[in-house]
């Protein structure tokens, strides 16, 4: 999907107040035409004359109009009628925008259907993961329960079923509470700005700056990102802000066949560890309903995520 390149164009009342004045003008025109060609071509020529010359320009300015205002809206029109059945080619830009509220308006379309997509995204993901995450602590939990209804259960064995089923309750609820920080990272916040060592803990910074969040906007994307780093064995983790925020740890780094992956919900390498592979993806939903990007970078000495503004 590509964003719209910013380019000069004249605000909407300048094309109406012109197309007024043109049209305000031309009988004006034509009158003065005929009054001082008469002598020279004749009366008759004259006014066909006139009459040709207004019925050009009047061409020449419906086709300004069509071009400046009706093809953008059209088209427009036709994208807003394609993504409703999910044609998210539809989110590219316009190849013109006839006038800089037009051009506005196109982003504001294309930064609604992202959201719309993206939000239609988590919700296709939670359908088609959160029933396999849940079946295997519900499978536990029915065939502790199965195994509790037995006569003559040992005590040992019971409080052995029993903790399997609060362990499976605990991750059923961990997945659950992650679903929900997903659904809550898309909502909107207050825009704001914070000085990247003002809330960076625990990590080295590099290079200090304003970051464009708000303080606890960029809080919860350097807790989930540094909590990852070091839940994979990282010990040191550095942050730098230069217009772009890096953030690089020095842990294992992530496998090629896992690089495409590691920003969708649920995937997670730490299952057996209790991970719910919702953390990055946290990150990157809430980065995106800031109109920031979050992106694995190429190095391969240890994991390097780049977030641009």
């Amino acid at each position: 999907m590509r964003g719209i390149a910013v380019k000069w164009r004249p605000p909407l009342w300048v094309v109406v107040g012109g197309t007024l004045g043109v049209v305000l003008s031309l009988p004006i025109i034509g009158i003065f035409f005929v009054r001082y060609m008469w002598p020279v071509m004749g009366y008759r020529e004259a006014v066909w004359a006139a009459g040709f010359g207004v019925l050009a320009a009047t061409f020449v300015l419906g086709w300004m109009l069509w071009r400046i205002l009706l093809r953008p809206m059209t088209e427009l029109r036709d994208r807003v009628a394609a993504l409703k059945v999910g044609e998210a080619r539809e989110l590219d830009s316009l190849a013109h925008y006839g006038t800089s509220d037009m051009q506005s308006l196109g982003q504001s379309f294309l930064d609604m259907g992202r959201v719309l997509q993206s939000r239609e995204a988590v919700l296709r993901g939670y359908a088609d993961h959160v029933t396999h995450e849940l079946k295997s602590p519900i499978t536990v939990v029915r065939g502790a329960a199965e195994l509790l209804a037995m006569d003559g259960l040992p005590a040992p064995e019971r409080d052995k079923l029993i903790g399997r089923i609060e362990s499976a309750a605990d991750r059923m609820t961990t997945l659950l509470d992650a679903q929900r920080a997903l659904a809550q990272a898309q909502e909107p916040a207050a825009p704001g700005q914070v000085l990247l060592s003002e809330v960076a803990e625990d990590v080295e910074v590099l290079r200090d700056g304003m970051v464009p969040l708000s303080a606890q906007t960029l809080g919860v994307v350097l807790e989930h990102l540094v909590g990852n780093a070091k839940a994979h064995g990282a010990t040191q983790v550095q942050v730098a802000y230069d217009g772009r925020l890096t953030v690089r740890d020095n842990g294992p780094g992530v496998s090629e066949g896992n690089r495409s992956r590691i920003f969708e919900p649920f995937f997670t390498t730490r299952r057996t560890a209790g991970g719910t592979g919702m953390g990055l993806a946290i990150v990157r939903r809430l980065l995106e309903a800031h109109g920031a990007q979050i992106e694995l970078g190429p190095g391969t000495d240890g994991a390097e995520f780049v977030i641009t503004f």
